[in-house]
């Protein structure tokens, strides 16, 4: 079975910073910024980018769909 590496990109304008991303992430990808988007908002980044596994968890229960997975194979 072909090795999967994910990576996700966060709408930060649009998040507001629920946190519900981080606890549904199992492999501990997803911090909340110490920065805050336009609205005044804490939002969510990649902050283990290596860890990703692609799995989408963080993007099924994003109530406002903020979040874009991407996966691609590697051998």
């Amino acid at each position: 079975m072909a090795k999967v590496k994910g990576a996700i990109v966060v709408d930060i304008e649009r998040c507001k910073g629920c946190e519900l991303c981080v606890g549904a992430c199992p492999t501990d990808v997803i911090a909340m910024s110490k920065e805050v988007n336009s609205k005044g908002y804490h939002y969510s980044y990649m902050k283990n980018a290596d860890a990703c596994i692609g799995c989408a968890n963080c993007a099924i229960v994003c109530p406002d769909g903020v979040i874009t997975v991407y996966r691609k194979k590697i051998d």
